[in-house]
């Protein structure tokens, strides 16, 4: 959705309301099929969603006054539940669709109770997502801001036009992110935690920049691309190590001993994405690109209207000498 520049700027709030509204109609349209188990897509959809509302209440909190229910915390242990559920779905796509179907059968018949453990997990994951999409603290949260959707109140920040503080929705985030120690970080065994928490941090200046990609003349798809394939790489790394540790969990013995083809398989797709991860950090760290991001967040200058107005002149111009 491309919001066009009207006779009247945009204000900070009005901006902040449509985004929220478009996420709360999503969660709302997605509430019966994850409640009701219809596979795993719903909800990793709504995890997503309610990711991105955590963002736009983050991004935009000081131009908004939003009802008391709905605060950081609240909206934190929201994504979590709904966290745990998918991550297990991922682990056991990843195991099944990925990495089975090139195993002998001898490393098959061993990871079963491996995938049966993981099964046992996400069912009871999943009713604690059920117990949260029913309880009436998020019954409640969700119908006061349905509420505040209808009757929005701004602060005084609220009222000013949202082009003119676009450096500031998206600035200190910027900052953080490029001064986090995670890409400095050279061995990816010893600093697991930390480029955890990097990844956290890209996706964070991700989603709100895809916010401010709403507005016409903000040239962001660039930035985005590549800050979503570092999420998406480090992502694929954290998932393989969380993989191998609910598999060293479940299996006796060495991994090397007892399943060698799967450990193999492991220990080449970690490296790969690690590869992958240390080009883009000699892509992005530079001060061009990093200088880019900032400069993606000012629209363009239109300067094709005067340019055909000029020339419009040269061609009378010309006209005019070629009939005296």
């Amino acid at each position: 959705m491309v919001l066009l520049a009207a006779s009247h700027p945009l204000s900070n709030g009005r901006f902040a309301r449509d985004l929220l509204q478009g996420q709360v109609a999503k969660l709302v349209q997605l509430q019966t099929p994850v409640s009701e188990g219809k596979g795993a897509e719903p909800l990793h959809q709504m995890r997503v969603t309610m990711r991105r509302l955590r963002t736009t209440v983050l991004q935009f909190e000081p131009a908004l006054q939003l009802p008391s229910a709905i605060n950081d915390q609240r909206l934190a242990k929201w994504v979590r539940r709904l966290g745990l559920a998918r991550d297990l779905d991922v682990l056991r796509e990843r195991l099944e669709g990925g990495f089975l179907p090139q195993l002998p059968q001898a490393e098959v018949k061993a990871l079963r109770p491996v995938l049966k453990q993981l099964r046992r997990e996400r069912q009871l994951a999943y009713g604690h997502v059920v117990e949260v999409l029913q309880s009436r603290s998020y019954l409640e949260g969700l119908a006061q801001l349905q509420l505040w959707l209808k009757q929005p109140q701004y602060t005084l920040l609220g009222d000013q036009p949202v082009r003119e503080w676009l450096i500031e929705w998206q600035g200190p985030c910027l900052a953080s992110l490029f001064l986090h120690p995670g890409w400095q970080v050279s061995s990816a065994e010893s600093e697991v935690e930390v480029l955890h928490e990097l990844r956290r941090q890209i996706k964070q200046a991700r989603y709100r920049l895809e916010n401010l990609s709403a507005l016409e003349g903000v040239q962001t798809a660039a930035c985005i691309d590549w800050l979503k394939q570092g999420q998406e790489l480090l992502g694929e790394f954290n998932d393989l190590q969380v993989l191998q540790c609910a598999i060293n969990d479940q299996v006796p013995g060495r991994l090397e001993e007892v399943l060698p083809q799967l450990e193999w398989l492991l220990v080449q797709h970690q490296r790969h994405c690690w590869e992958q991860w240390r080009d883009l950090v000699c892509d992005v760290l530079p001060s061009r690109r990093r200088q880019s991001l900032w400069r993606a967040l000012l629209p363009r200058p239109r300067l094709w209207r005067p340019w055909c107005l000029l020339k419009g002149r040269l061609k009378r111009a010309v006209a005019a000498s070629s009939r005296g």
